[in-house]
């Protein structure tokens, strides 16, 4: 009788997936292919940068200069995120990405990252 329980708990616990979790899958990679606008000049007023690109989803954060923005998602193709004032501060060229985050747990999506592209901040 305990050999008969204890082979009908492991072909349960088999059966229901124990010990076999599949992993969460790679995330659909965006990409960006321009900014509006092109540039920003140095020491300027916060601005909303629209990113165009492909392949954006609906929790997509855009990071400016290593430092995630608030962003609004406006569609697959087009994000919106605010640039504060200090962001621009000084003249140079940063990068921007945008991260599709991961969801769902184990049976979900990893968070994937676009290349980035860089932004100029003209002096």
């Amino acid at each position: 009788m305990k050999l008969l329980t204890v082979l009908m708990l492991c072909a349960v616990a088999i059966g229901c997936g124990y010990g076999s979790h599949a992993m969460a899958t790679p995330g659909t990679a965006p990409s960006i292919t321009s900014f509006n606008p092109p540039n920003a000049t140095a020491g300027g007023a916060a601005f909303s940068l629209q990113v165009m690109g492909a392949n954006f989803g609906s929790q997509a954060v855009v990071t400016f200069n290593n430092a995630q923005m608030s962003t609004t998602w406006n569609s697959s193709g087009q994000v919106t995120a605010m640039i504060p004032q200090a962001a621009i501060a000084t003249a140079q060229t940063v990068p921007v990405t945008v991260t599709n985050p991961a969801t769902g747990g184990i049976y979900g999506t990893k968070a994937a990252v676009s290349q980035p592209m860089m932004f100029t901040i003209n002096p």
